[in-house]
């Protein structure tokens, strides 16, 4: 009987030990089926935890209500913080060319998400509440699932359980309606993939990285100017990385540096304006990034990767700290996030970068001992962006907004305040020597963390009223979820590729961000080993999109359901 009483107590008397025991068995079971339960390398991921959460309360387990609301509350903070700080960086610049096309028709996809959920709520009388949910799970979209239940609990000082229960019946068609959505625009178009591969890879060969090629200059007029005045001439965005002279020196060129006939210069550059630069005379060679890394048997430049580790340079624009006068090298590229930008004077560094640089062996060993180049500096994790943002994002979903319309003052909730921060931080935070650097391993382990604890605390919160509600009527809310799923992405898919001729990956990577749901993604970039045009469209529209579902569906709760 001791024995018996003791588990009793260890599980179903609610009390903090007992909660954060609860709340760690179901993040266990939840990931254990997440490993176990899998349709190819399809899966539902971590929104297994909520099914476990809404099993093991339907059998009776509790959390104490404060640990339940600090484990909500919390999870949804640093899974909310962790995306903003990633999309950040790529937040307003998504808008740029081509850019801003794609996210006008991923805003398209969530307001018709939008309208015909209120369609279906007004038509059935179906709680606008319960419908906001269905809406997430339907887009697989959590985070709004978050921002929703925080903004009805602001409104309304209370729970409402059918928000997580309409996400969790929606969610898994939500997937599965998704990928039928890229399978019915691909059988309406009749298109061919792998003809429609041949034909990106004909039309785009080459433009994925800035282009590194060399220049002999044999236009008379160029004789004898300096490279200040060659950049002042050309007025594109390029980087002359060494000067390959008639007799075989090289050096690595200032601005007052002449340039003469016969010399060769190698240059970055954008791949689109590489035909210009045939007015200076003939490009001889285009060398890969391996054939430039090596040095010269005639000279002693060498090209290393430097690693930006000192906190001093984050922020720092590459024209303020002279290298080029200093050392006498060059820094032609920058390798960020994994993508090559140019080393343009106005580009301002951050912690993480890795430069490349050319000059003098020695030179460089000096430039490398002043960024740090502390490769294990990296692993030491920042945590003072990650708490000062959440206090401010904290601050900002609490502070009241008063608008015409509503009876009370109106806050965009934690997961709104928090987002907005931390896309800021993500992208001015280095302007203003903030160190925002994480590893992706240490971004990810913060997301998964806290979207873990939420879905838990979601979970074992709805499971109680799960079944009586779904066997009640709750069953409907799948086919409202598969309408509110097939609708706003086929309707987009059709107006995509029929006006504004997109291709089927660049319309994959679309589909896929705008409903923020990676198993899409994957499925888009499996179509493909040859474009990664599903990729870019995903990350172009991916943040616009997350911000516009957790603010959209934080006024859907806001302003119909009071």
């Amino acid at each position: 009987m001791r024995i018996i009483d003791f588990l009793y107590n260890l599980f179903m008397v609610p009390s903090v030990p007992q909660s954060l025991l609860i709340l760690m068995l179901t993040v266990a079971v939840g990931l254990f089926i997440e490993e176990k339960v899998r349709i190819g390398t399809f899966s539902l991921g971590v929104t297994w935890i909520l099914f476990a959460g809404i099993l093991l309360s339907h059998f009776g387990l509790r959390l104490e209500p404060h640990v339940a609301h600090f484990a909500k509350d919390f999870g949804l903070i640093l899974f909310v913080y962790s995306i903003g700080l990633q999309v950040g960086p790529s937040f307003f610049s998504s808008f740029g060319k081509g850019g801003l096309q794609l996210n006008m028709m991923a805003g398209l996809i969530v307001v018709l998400a939008a309208i015909i959920t209120w369609l279906i709520a007004t038509l059935s009388g179906e709680n606008m509440a319960t419908m906001v949910g269905v809406m997430s799970g339907a887009v697989t979209n959590t985070p709004s699932l978050g921002a929703a239940e925080q903004a009805y609990s602001d409104a309304f000082m209370r729970d409402n359980a059918t928000i997580a229960s309409g996400y969790a019946v929606a969610y898994p068609l939500g997937v599965l309606g998704i990928l039928f959505s890229m399978l019915l625009v691909k059988w309406f178009f009749r298109i061919d993939v792998r003809k429609e591969e041949a034909a990106i890879l004909q039309k785009d060969q080459g433009k994925k990285e800035p282009a590194c090629f060399d220049v002999k200059v044999s236009n008379e007029r160029l004789d004898g100017i300096s490279v200040s005045e060659l950049h002042h001439i050309c007025k594109v965005e390029m980087v002359i990385s060494r000067i390959i002279h008639a007799d075989k020196s090289q050096e690595v060129p200032q601005g007052s540096t002449t340039i003469q006939c016969g010399d060769t210069l190698r240059i970055l550059c954008d791949k689109e304006h590489m035909d210009f630069f045939q007015l200076l005379g003939t490009i001889t060679d285009r060398p890969n990034a391996l054939q430039e890394q090596r040095s010269s048997d005639q000279t002693n430049l060498v090209s290393r990767r430097i690693v930006v580790t000192k906190p001093e340079w984050n922020g720092q624009e590459i024209r303020k700290i002279g290298l080029n006068s200093r050392y006498h090298i060059t820094i032609s590229r920058v390798k960020r996030a994994g993508i090559d930008l140019l080393a343009t004077p106005g580009l301002r560094l951050q912690i993480g970068d890795r430069l490349m640089v050319v000059g003098d062996e020695e030179e460089v060993k000096k430039v490398a001992e002043l960024f740090g180049n502390e490769l294990k500096q990296l692993d030491v994790p920042n945590l003072l962006p990650i708490f000062f943002g959440i206090t401010l994002g904290i601050i900002a979903g609490l502070m009241p907004i008063h608008m015409p319309g509503l009876s009370q003052p109106f806050k965009i909730g934690l997961a709104g305040g928090t987002l907005i921060v931390a896309i800021l931080i993500g992208r001015f935070g280095p302007y203003h020597h903030m160190i925002t650097f994480s590893t992706t391993s240490a971004n990810r382990m913060i997301r998964e963390i806290g979207i873990s604890l939420f879905l838990a605390a979601v979970g074992l919160g709805a499971g109680e009223t799960f079944v009586p509600t779904l066997l009640n009527g709750g069953y409907m809310w799948i086919v409202y979820g598969i309408f509110i799923t097939l609708i706003p992405l086929i309707i987009a898919g059709v107006v995509a590729r029929k006006w504004l001729k997109l291709d089927y990956f660049t319309l994959m990577g679309l589909i896929a961000g705008s409903t923020t749901d990676p198993p899409a993604l994957s499925y888009a970039v499996a179509q493909s080993s040859e474009t990664d045009k599903a990729s870019v469209a995903y990350a172009t529209v991916y943040p616009m999109t997350m911000f516009l579902r957790v603010m959209v569906a934080q006024l859907m709760i806001l302003l119909l359901c009071s």
